[in-house]
């Protein structure tokens, strides 16, 4: 049985006698978040991929698909801190980081922390809100931590910030920046139910609501310890190549005027580690990168393109990362 799977040195579940069962969390992790989110297994998957990759998610589509509720199961099924911060127009930056408040009894500034330092922090209609409220999380999702007052203060561990956004083009929304679009490892499209799962979705809340019947089954420790056993995911020399050139010729198209910057180029191949990870291997194939190419992508990089709409744009990437991957020669 791998290493990663059964560890004699790893973390233990509470009260359990037994060595941590990583392959068996993540299987219920999945399939807790599963419970709520009916035929959207992939972004799910990829919704952990970011977890357990140290990253963050960006939930982009129109309203109504599901991107709230996916980012509240699996807040839900994670023994962590979360805090909901639903970003609006008038939000200040102090109102996501915190700030100090004099205290006329001791004469001195207290520290009042704000919802930013949780474990897992669920960015809601994050375009909402005015850049400068949006540039409170740049600092935190890159480094960990907050700058206050000339004061850095680490966040708790594991971190993460689950956004929502609807397209741009609605009215009163703030396009994120490409600084902030970088920070996140994966975007999805959640996109629209097949008939059955939206007739299985009308009777599984006929009676209650499915998210209120989601448990934790993942504590804050077995979390961290299965981001170490991503890092330890095997990736062949070959196929970094292959990552490699993928990155190289988003830099080089015609059709592209800003391409994949180092940060998302790491975020690839830890991303593909954690893939691996959660489908039951130790190593990574060809197709790990290929799968998350677009969701990794996608947002990065920018169409030379100027006339059309954000929804064209999106679609137009994609379209240039897809013939991207069909002259890249994947590695035998």
């Amino acid at each position: 049985m791998r290493d990663w799977i059964v560890n004699e040195t790893a973390v233990r579940t509470e009260g359990a006698s037994r060595p941590f069962d990583a392959e068996a969390k993540i299987t219920d992790l999945q399939a807790a978040v599963e419970s709520v989110i009916r035929g959207k297994s992939d972004a799910v998957k990829y919704a952990l991929v970011a977890l357990f990759a140290k990253g963050h998610l960006l939930i982009e589509d129109v309203p109504g698909i599901g991107k709230t509720t996916l980012s509240n199961a699996l807040a839900r099924a994670l023994a962590l801190s979360v805090h909901r911060i639903q970003f609006t127009s008038d939000l200040l930056p102090s109102d996501v980081i915190g700030l100090s408040i004099y205290d006329q009894q001791t004469g001195e500034f207290l520290w009042k922390p704000g919802p930013i330092f949780s474990n897992v922090v669920i960015a809601d209609e994050i375009n909402r809100a005015t850049p400068k409220t949006q540039s409170a999380l740049l600092e935190a999702m890159a480094e960990e931590q907050v700058t206050v007052e000339g004061i850095s203060r680490r966040l708790p561990l594991p971190f993460m910030v689950v956004a929502t956004q609807n397209p741009s083009e609605h009215h009163g929304t703030y396009p994120l920046p490409e600084s902030q679009l970088d920070r996140f490892m994966l975007r999805l499209h959640m996109g629209y139910p097949n008939a059955d799962d939206e007739r299985k979705m009308l009777f599984d809340r006929a009676e209650s609501n499915p998210l209120e019947m989601v448990r934790p089954v993942m504590s804050g420790s077995e979390v961290v310890e299965i981001q170490k056993h991503v890092g330890q995911v095997k990736i062949d020399p070959a196929l970094v190549d292959y990552l490699l050139e993928i990155v190289s010729a988003t830099r080089t198209s015609e059709q592209i005027e800003l391409g994949v910057s180092p940060r998302g180029t790491l975020a690839l191949y830890r991303s593909a580690q954690a893939l691996a990870l959660i489908e039951g291997r130790d190593y990574c194939i060809a197709d790990d990168i290929k799968r998350l190419v677009i969701p990794c992508f996608a947002h990065r990089i920018i169409i030379n393109s100027r006339s059309v709409g954000l929804k064209n744009k999106t679609r137009e990437a994609e379209q240039t990362l897809n013939e991207i991957l069909a002259r890249v020669a994947v590695p035998i």
